[in-house]
This record gives structure tokens, C-alpha cells and sequence, in this order.
């Protein structure tokens, strides 16, 4: 096995502008979808994929990766990049203060391990700065080794409070107090650059699971028009129900969290196409690193209980027939751990076949992306992970077995 990656990464990390076709051959092939090909070849040429079968074309480099599985590059529609700890001494993840352009540069590592979890493709859903933008441009240079993002720069929020009366409002380009200053805040955006917009439909984060919605409806619809109206989709964030009610009538195309879902919610979202990113792992996260985060006592208590909630929201909308995307909602210290929400999703009802699709051909629609990413057939980017296993018999093949990874048609992750 071995051996084969390492013919893979010579083959591939580097190729000629007329190179000759690379053909990968692997025990299995997962195209799109759970559709399958024992023993088939992918093949690679000028960075996208030209054909899938049995054979390689003559003249083609074909290199054999014995027993493992190729199946496309997965997709994480929930990131926060630039979001970086340097792990210095008396800090914590939040909090600390440095100059953007150091942040986009030590915010590579996250990148590299979102691409050794063998995700590709992120949709990143909030940062300062502009960060993400930075990041995404160096990356699309080259210049940068990373995923394919797709960003929102600044989420939309209400203005805070001042800290005092009189003192100066911390406003930023994402604030916004009425449907009106919504409208500018969206346009502000997508004029900066954004591929996506992120409004904060709700509070919560962090320790902090309040459920208390913020934005109107009224005030969501004026996103969601303006949105649709640049040509952009819409991720609205609501911890609680209210928010994910008015943010599904208003016509998000993605809601990010919520628990406690009515019915009557779950059965709009299956008419409208909504995607339900639910997150549930990262408050997992956030138990598992509390000491990091130095949470108050009473943080684990209630981030458990938000997880059991936020878990049977899911089930309960599995069932109901709503679609899924998988969005980690990785932060610092949480990136290389983007796809364990799938096993998350294999508890809550759904077959590792189902699973995989939230994260390939599902999250490829949300992002109006099918044609370039999200499956392993003839036309897409040669975005392809290979994996110890079988993912769906097992899901945590795809979690915890990626052994190499190709962005582009070029090795970027060798093996483990």
C-alpha cells in the first residue's frame, strides 16, 4: 500500500502541461451517490477527472492502489478558517489579537489539516478582517496549499451594545439594525468579495447555547431577497427553534444548528429543499476541550444537553425526509477532526451511504458546485481521497482511514 501512494504522489504532485493521463485503479471506486465500481479506474487529466470504467487509455500512467477505496473529496459547508491558536502560554483559543495578514499565514495549519481529514472543499461561514477572502485567493493562487473555499467574509449580526452609555458602538461591516441596513450589510459582502452569506439569526457559540433569536423575520427575508437577488445563497444560524422557524420561511437556503424543529418547520424544509446543517459534533468538541477554552463550571452540563437535543432533532428530521449537509463549525483546535459529524448521522438513522452523500453530492448542490465537485465522475475536478476500508459498510473508514489525498488532479496529503 505504501508503495502505491508514493507512486501516486510522484505521479501526480507535479505533471507536466502535456503529461500523459494518470489512471488510479483502486479495490473500489465510489463515484457519486453509493454507486460503486470494483476495481475501476479513475482517470486524471489537466486536473479534472475524464473517464471512469475498468480500463486505462493507452499511454496512460497507471498507478494501483491495491485494496484501497477512491471516493471523491469530501465537503465541510461549516468552517471558520482563520480562526487560529498559537498555543502560547497563559492564552486561550478566543481572544487573541495579531495582525490579519499573520492570521491568513498561521491560519495554513488549519487548512492542512482540513485537507489530511480528507476534506477538499469548505464553506467558510464567518471571520474578521476579510481573512477568509485572503485566504481563499492565496489558495486559488497556489500560493497557499488548502481546500477549495467558498466564504462570506463578515456574518451578518446586530450592532452590539456599548459597553457603557456613551461609549463608542463596535460596529462591524457585518452589522445590521432593520431590513434596510440588511440589505447594505449583504451588499457589502458580496461587493468584498463573498462567495456565500452567513446571517446570526440567533445567539450562541462557543459555551454559550441560549437558543434567544436576534434578527426578524422581516429582517431575514430582506437578506435572504438580497441574497438570491446577487446571485448568492443564504446560510441563516439559529440555535433555537424560533430562528430556524422565520429563517426557513424566509427562504435560507441552509439552516446551521437549530434544535427543537416544529413539524410544521421540518415539513417546510423538505418542500423548499432546505439543507439542514446541524453541527452536532462541534459542541462534542467543545466538552472534549473545555480545559483549552477554560469554560465556567456548569459548561459541560449544558453542552451536553444541547447535544442530546440538537441529536434528536436530527433523527427526527432524517425521518421527516429533510435534507442534510455536513458542517463540523470547526474553529482552533478542531480542524482535522471536520468529518466526525458522520457518524453522528449513521446514529441518527441514516446508512453510510446516506452519510457520505452529506457530505459529497449533497453539500456539492447546497454550494451550486455539482458540476466541478462533490462526486468522482467524468467532468469534475479530480478532487478524490483514498481510504483504508470500505466507507459504506463502515462510515468510519471515510472519519479515520484517509490515506491520501488529490486536489486539482495533484497529490496534496501522501500518506499517513
Amino acid at each position: 500500500m505504501r508503495t502505491a501512494l508514493l507512486a501516486l504522489v510522484a505521479a501526480a504532485v507535479v505533471q507536466p502541461a502535456m503529461a500523459a493521463p494518470l489512471a488510479i485503479r483502486a479495490a473500489q471506486v465510489i463515484e457519486a451517490s453509493g454507486k460503486t465500481i470494483p476495481h475501476g479506474i479513475v482517470v486524471v487529466e489537466d486536473g479534472r477527472i475524464t473517464a471512469v470504467g475498468g480500463s486505462a487509455p493507452p499511454g496512460a500512467e497507471v498507478i494501483d492502489l491495491g485494496a484501497l477505496t477512491l471516493m471523491p473529496g469530501m465537503i465541510d459547508v461549516h468552517t471558520h478558517m482563520t480562526y487560529y491558536w498559537d498555543h502560547e502560554p497563559g492564552t486561550r483559543p478566543r481572544g487573541q489579537s495579531r495582525m490579519p495578514a499573520v492570521t491568513v499565514f498561521l491560519a495554513q495549519e488549519n487548512a492542512r489539516k482540513t485537507l489530511e481529514a480528507g476534506v477538499t472543499t469548505v464553506r467558510d461561514l464567518g471571520s474578521a478582517d476579510y481573512t477568509d477572502i485572503a485566504m481563499r485567493d492565496l489558495i486559488n493562487r497556489g500560493a497557499m496549499l488548502g481546500p477549495r473555499m467558498f466564504v462570506c467574509g463578515y456574518g451578518l449580526s446586530l450592532t452590539p451594545a456599548p459597553q457603557r452609555p456613551g461609549a463608542p458602538v463596535n460596529a462591524s461591516p457585518g452589522s445590521a439594525d432593520s431590513p434596510d441596513e440588511v440589505v447594505k450589510a449583504v451588499r457589502r459582502q458580496v461587493n468584498a468579495g463573498a462567495d456565500v452569506i452567513k446571517m446570526y439569526g440567533s445567539v450562541g457559540g462557543f459555551d454559550n447555547v441560549n437558543t434567544n433569536q436576534t434578527f426578524t423575520y422581516d429582517e431575514m427575508k430582506a437578506a435572504v431577497d438580497t441574497a438570491h437577488f446577487l446571485g448568492k445563497k443564504i446560510a441563516i444560524h439559529s440555535y433555537g427553534p424560533e430562528g430556524a422557524r422565520d429563517a426557513v420561511r424566509a427562504g435560507a437556503d441552509s439552516l446551521e444548528h437549530a434544535v427543537d424543529i416544529d413539524d410544521a418547520t421540518l415539513a417546510l424544509m423538505v418542500k423548499q429543499g432546505t439543507y439542514y446543517v446541524p453541527t452536532i459534533d462541534h459542541n462534542r468538541y467543545y466538552v472534549d476541550a473545555r480545559a483549552e477554552y477554560q469554560f465556567p463550571a456548569g459548561a459541560e452540563k449544558n453542552l451536553a444537553a444541547y447535544i442530546e437535543r440538537n441529536f434528536e432533532t436530527a433523527k427526527r428530521a432524517h425521518k421527516a425526509g429533510v435534507r442534510f449537509a455536513m458542517g463540523s463549525d470547526a474553529v482552533y483546535t478542531m480542524f482535522g477532526q471536520n468529518t466526525r459529524e458522520l457518524a453522528w448521522f449513521v446514529k441518527a438513522g441514516m446508512t453510510p451511504e446516506e452519510s457520505l452523500k452529506t457530505a459529497t453530492v449533497n453539500a456539492a448542490d447546497l454550494l451550486g458546485k455539482s458540476a466541478d465537485i462533490g462526486s468522482a465522475k467524468a467532468g469534475v475536478f479530480a478532487d478524490l481521497i483514498a481510504v483504508e476500508g470500505d466507507p459504506l459498510a463502515d462510515i468510519d473508514a471515510a472519519i479515520h482511514n484517509v490515506r491520501a489525498v488529490m486536489k486539482g488532479g495533484k497529490v496534496v496529503i501522501g500518506s499517513k
